[in-house]
């Protein structure tokens, strides 16, 4: 009789790392909630003009504080174009994307559809790496896609021409947030984290500015409302939140560091409930149940 194998048991993830994902957790729920504020109707932020701002003024914190903990700053040449490269692929094409889109879509249903970038993230590694999903981590992909299913439907059948072009911007934010994130982790840097953060902001912000050139944006006219929800992005979703996913990412599986997605839109659904009066349906609920069901197989699947 054969002795069935052992299985070896799994390397405990970094405390550090968890710690780091908890506050990428809360504080990135809470910023759907900002930017809907700071760029909705009469608020007085062009979009992409507000993101340049935010990250211009958090990059110029993160670099000064790296100077001042006299860490190096100088690029190289490889450098440069990892960072600037996955700096665009974050702030331009995903965070971006994301605040145009939420000039006419709700905080909630912006976080929800954002959900998608661990389904965009795993099929990208897939592809890279050469290698079948297994029948588990299929299915997780599949419950994903079944639920943003349901939270795109109604607006896709009934929505007007901007409403249907703000979801596809939602839907194509987390492809690209998932392209800048895998780069950046393949080939990494010996940089800080801060340097890291504020480089990559920083030439984020260089994307930025030729947008709103090519758009025409105007000067901004903000309320004081939307000055709030500026600073509160500036600090807490650029300096802490945004150094704090760069760690997750030196320290924790890709798969584990995505699961994030599904954490924010639970805070951000019950935020813009609460704030804003939202409109929470059925088709949001069913579709909210669906996707953030999908972390347990990410987490339970991990290699």
């Amino acid at each position: 009789m054969t002795a069935s194998p052992v299985r070896s048991p799994r390397a405990p993830l970094d405390r550090v790392g968890l710690l780091n994902l908890l506050v990428v957790y809360v504080v990135w729920g809470s910023t759907y909630l900002a930017i809907r504020v700071a760029v909705r109707e009469g608020a007085g932020f062009p979009p992409f003009f507000m993101a340049m701002m935010r990250v211009a003024a958090a990059s110029t914190m993160l670099l000064g504080w790296a100077r001042l903990k006299g860490e190096r700053l100088r690029l190289t040449r490889a450098e440069f174009v990892l960072l600037g490269g996955s700096g665009v692929l974050l702030w331009v094409g995903g965070n971006g994307l994301v605040t145009w889109a939420e000039m006419r879509a709700s905080s909630g249903l912006a976080a929800l559809l954002v959900a998608a970038m661990p389904i965009w993230g795993e099929l990208i590694s897939l592809v890279i790496d050469r290698r079948p999903p297994s029948a588990r981590m299929g299915g997780a992909i599949l419950l994903g896609f079944v639920g943003v299913g349901l939270l795109t439907w109604p607006i896709l059948r009934t929505g007007v021409r901007a409403d249907v072009l703000a979801v596809v911007a939602l839907l194509l934010a987390p492809l690209f947030w998932a392209l800048g994130s895998i780069w950046y982790q393949r080939r990494k840097s010996d940089l800080s984290t801060r340097a890291v953060s504020g480089w990559q902001q920083l030439l984020g912000g260089c994307g930025f500015l030729l947008v709103v050139l090519l758009r025409g944006e105007p000067l901004p006219t903000p309320t004081g409302e939307a000055w709030l929800a500026w600073g509160y992005l500036t600090v807490f979703g650029s300096v802490i939140a945004f150094t704090s996913y760069m760690t997750t990412l030196r320290r924790l599986p890709y798969r584990i560091v995505v699961t994030y997605a599904y954490a924010n839109p639970v805070i951000a659904v019950f935020l813009g409930w609460l704030i804003l009066g939202e409109a929470v349906t059925g088709w949001t609920l069913a579709g909210a149940a669906l996707v953030v069901a999908g972390v347990a197989g990410i987490f339970n699947n991990r290699d």
